[in-house]
């Protein structure tokens, strides 16, 4: 069931400017049908849109330089890596702080600190929010050792700063990804209390039963939670496309519940992520989130 704080008109403002669709009395199904069906009309790549110098470039929020904050935090919002990646710089003892060498997990810095990773001194960057439309064959990591072609091969030189996928996509799931170096916003976007919403489109290797549908719709059991769709929807005339609007931030979750039910996911395409979609990206391609993008995602003005 569809939540009631959903408001398709708002989010079509803040996001894609979707023209304000009428009331016919079935709401619920529209929503996710359009959402998941509609399509950007592919347009030839724009330099006015796309160019480094159209970027949009966001100023550090002002920072108390006599209130401590976690090393491992200083290192992802600097853009360094992420907050996990940071425990494992810090504890091989490639950090130093004014000098010393700091290993402790819980070290705290003051923005004043003069901190050296790998001995070079560690400079704020400007904040970058890159939307990336990922395609298939793709893998979602910084470094593959197997040396497969992953999403930062896609945005290499969309700009200076080292950014990084929030989340994971399947190798070949498809859709939105959301690239950053703010720590900050990554860790909030990625912890499971914030259930984000998230809309899917899959294509199954056989229709699906009313009986499993009615399965899905009650829940099903992945690593001890149920796992509850928000909405589950048909947008063609037929039983192997699926439209799922979940919350839930369980790794492969999508294909797990399909799974559960005994059915198998051949694609899967990620519509909307945390109210951003994908519209005017064409598969492959990516943009920079707009001002307005930012604040929502940093005051949590999504579902």
């Amino acid at each position: 069931m569809m939540r009631n704080t959903y408001s398709p008109r708002q989010e079509g403002r803040r996001v894609d400017e979707s023209p304000r669709r009428q009331n016919d009395g079935n709401e619920p199904t529209r929503r996710v049908r359009q959402r998941i069906h509609r399509e950007a009309v592919p347009q030839r790549y724009n330099e006015s849109v796309y160019n480094n110098r159209k970027r949009q470039l966001f100023k550090q929020q002002y920072e108390d330089p006599t209130k401590p904050i976690r090393l491992n935090k200083y290192l992802a919002n600097a853009g360094v890596c992420s907050r996990r990646e940071a425990d494992d710089f810090i504890q091989a003892g490639v950090v130093r702080v004014n000098g010393e060498v700091v290993n402790n997990l819980g070290a705290k810095v003051l923005p004043t600190d003069k901190v050296m990773f790998h001995d070079q001194p560690i400079r704020r960057e400007q904040k970058i929010y890159i939307l990336l439309n990922k395609p298939k064959n793709t893998v979602t990591t910084t470094e593959d050792p197997q040396e497969r072609f992953t999403v930062m091969d896609l945005v290499r030189n969309a700009c200076k700063e080292r950014i990084y996928p929030v989340g994971r996509l399947d190798r070949n799931t498809t859709g939105v990804l959301l690239l950053t170096n703010d720590g900050d916003l990554a860790a909030k976007l990625t912890h499971p209390k914030f259930e984000k919403k998230k809309i899917y489109a899959a294509t199954l290797d056989k229709e699906l039963s009313e009986e499993d549908e009615q399965t899905l719709r009650a829940g099903v059991m992945i690593d001890g939670e149920k796992v509850i769709p928000d909405a589950l929807e048909f947008p063609k005339e037929d039983r192997l496309h699926i439209g799922l609007e979940i919350h839930s931030g369980q790794n492969r979750v999508v294909r797990r519940m399909f799974e559960q039910v005994g059915y198998r996911v051949t694609q899967l395409d990620r519509v909307s992520f945390a109210g951003l979609t994908k519209k005017n990206v064409q598969r492959g391609k990516y943009r920079f989130l707009t001002p307005k993008e930012v604040n929502m995602l940093q005051m949590g003005a999504y579902e």
